[in-house]
């Protein structure tokens, strides 16, 4: 045997257990080998008198005595994972946990030998509270690590930063690029998009079970995992680190975690939202709950609004704010109401402020509300609501008799303010890229072009953001048959999207996705051009060189076939003169 081996089977002597070297030991010294084997095996064998008189009738069968002793020894080994299981659920705290130290102290010598390790690791498991030097050398031993169970990872965790740190990290790399993966995926489609799948859903991805199962009842990991969060947000501005924040305290909250959801303060604001999330709405009474709790927050306490700022930019929590606000503002419209006279609107402002300043906020360490621009409410709110009003009252002349008057020209100009809001309001923008979502998805191809201009410039140019491309994308598939007019893709690619394709690959991305679903509809002369715009540079990265293919293979395959070519001039050969019934 090898020292490895060696090193293994070593804590056999110290309890008094003999091992191969013993039996080296005996072999080398006697004078009768055989007598010596005999000996060794009757002290090391099994020593119960009914199966010592089985020993004689195996071996007539030929069954070998390794094969024996493995059996016997497998059975034991099952018993005593059942006894270890079953003595950490009975009697007084105290005596259980007593019990199973006293087996750890026993058993640990022996814990790299496969045979015995799953009952050392299965003792640890169950031991609130693993000796610290036991837990270190586990942690040494990259075997052993890797082989304890999860309960016994965490205490070595918690008292380990970097180590958890080591283990969290590929599964955020991993949630991230799964996100990203929906919002550039080559399906478009206007009824299943990023923001389709329910909450309770998303919480059962692989990544949000596992940190979970990490995490436990822990405290300690749990805020480590925030911590993670935070700094990652704060590094990328990467939105979806919220999305994370929130999903993983709900995914304890399904659990019935109360040992961190109790002293988790975003807890039961995250829980009404979530709510509001799942039906995609705000409804007034959950709006009332979530007021309280944002009213509530005490004086001494307001850094609790950094962790409610980042539940609050979650995308789909500012998807829910973003379509309950334009649901509001239509709403007004009808009841001849002002923005300014409407409380459930102004909560929902507040809140889509709270969630964009999220970054900020935690970046500064400043911790108090944005100041609402009182424009926004005054000035830009009823914009919108004029263009809503243009709507209606172009529908209505339409439905008018024309009789004298020529038929009306809808809007094509848009105010100057409308442009200025978008370019230097971040919350003016965010609720103008949904109202656009919105029209899109109403089939207004009217309204849509006469607001598309505005998008070109947006502040961080949100317009070019890949939440907003990808659902934009998603609804105009509903204006499909538009594709084929000149004028629409004129301004929706030269006017829009290719502004920005050049330098923002991600726009690249998302206009060959529309191409690739749509390609069949836009007008043959267009699509020419726009396949030799798109055409990827050395620059470009390996995603649009992959699309830029695919879609140039469908084109391919739409051409007509060479023989199909060749046989269309035989259709100009002059025609033998018939003559016309005239000239009989």
């Amino acid at each position: 045997a090898g020292p490895g081996q060696a090193a293994m089977y070593a804590g056999l002597q110290e309890l008094g257990v003999a091992n191969g070297e013993d039996l080296k030991e005996t072999l080398t010294n006697c004078t009768e080998p055989l007598k010596a084997i005999e000996q060794f095996q009757t002290e090391n064998g099994v020593l119960l008198p009914s199966l010592q008189s089985a020993l004689p009738f195996l071996d007539l069968h030929g069954t070998p005595r390794l094969e024996f002793h493995q059996s016997v020894f497998d059975e034991l080994r099952e018993k005593l994972l059942e006894r270890v299981s079953a003595i950490a659920l009975e009697g007084k705290v105290e005596e259980r946990y007593k019990k199973l130290e006293d087996l750890l102290e026993k058993s640990f010598s022996l814990v790299k030998m496969p045979s015995i390790q799953p009952v050392v690791m299965c003792v640890m498991k169950h031991l609130p509270k693993v000796p610290e030097k036991k837990l270190k050398l586990v942690m040494a031993d990259k075997d052993l690590y890797k082989a304890c169970a999860v309960e016994v990872k965490r205490q070595i965790w918690q008292d380990n930063q970097a180590l958890f740190g080591d283990e969290v990290s590929p599964l955020l790399k991993q949630y991230i690029l799964e996100k990203e993966n929906i919002l550039f995926s080559n399906d478009i489609s206007v009824l299943h998009n990023f923001f389709s799948p329910s909450p309770k859903t998303r919480r059962q991805g692989e990544v949000v079970q596992k940190l979970t199962q990490m995490i436990g009842k822990n405290v300690k990991l749990y805020d480590m995992v925030l911590q993670f969060l935070r700094t990652l947000f704060l590094r990328t501005r990467n939105v979806h680190y919220c999305t994370l924040r929130a999903e993983l305290l709900m995914s304890l909250h399904d659990l019935e975690i109360s040992e961190i959801c109790t002293v988790d303060p975003c807890h039961k604001f995250t829980w009404c939202l979530d709510a509001c999330i799942r039906e995609k709405f705000v409804d007034n009474k959950r709006a009332r709950e979530l007021q309280g709790f944002l009213d509530g927050v005490k004086k001494g306490q307001e850094q609790v609004l950094g962790d409610l700022s980042m539940i609050l930019c979650d995308p789909f929590a500012i998807n829910t704010l973003a379509l309950s606000t334009i649901r509001h503002l239509q709403d007004l419209v009808g009841q001849d109401t002002l923005p300014r006279e409407s409380p459930d609107l102004l909560l929902l402002l507040r809140m889509l402020s709270l969630g964009q300043g999220a970054w900020d906020m935690i970046d500064s360490q400043v911790f108090k509300e944005p100041k609402m621009e009182a424009e926004l409410i005054t000035k830009f709110l009823p914009m919108l609501m004029s263009f809503v009003v243009d709507d209606h009252t172009f529908n209505v002349d339409q439905k008018l008799p024309s009789e004298e008057k020529g038929p009306i020209p809808y809007p094509s100009t848009i105010p100057e303010a409308f442009t200025k809001f978008l370019q230097e309001n971040r919350i003016a923008c965010e609720i103008g890229l949904y109202y656009v979502l919105h029209i899109t998805k109403q089939r207004n191809k009217n309204a849509f072009l006469r607001l598309l201009p505005a998008l070109v410039e947006t502040f961080s140019d949100l317009a070019f953001s890949d939440i907003f491309l990808h659902l934009l994308t998603g609804n105009l598939t509903l204006l499909g048959d538009e594709f084929a007019l000149e004028e629409f893709c004129t301004s929706l690619f030269d006017g829009f999207f290719l502004t920005a394709c050049s330098r923002k690959e991600n726009v690249h991305r998302h206009v060959l996705r529309l191409l690739l679903h749509l390609h069949h509809k836009v007008a043959p002369a267009k699509l020419e051009s726009l396949q030799k715009t798109l055409e990827p540079t050395k620059q470009s990265g390996e995603a649009v060189k992959e699309l830029y293919n695919q879609l140039t293979e469908k084109l391919e395959l739409r051409k007509p076939s060479p023989a199909e070519v060749t046989e269309t001039p035989s259709m100009e050969l002059p025609l033998p003169t018939v003559p016309t019934p005239a000239s009989r």
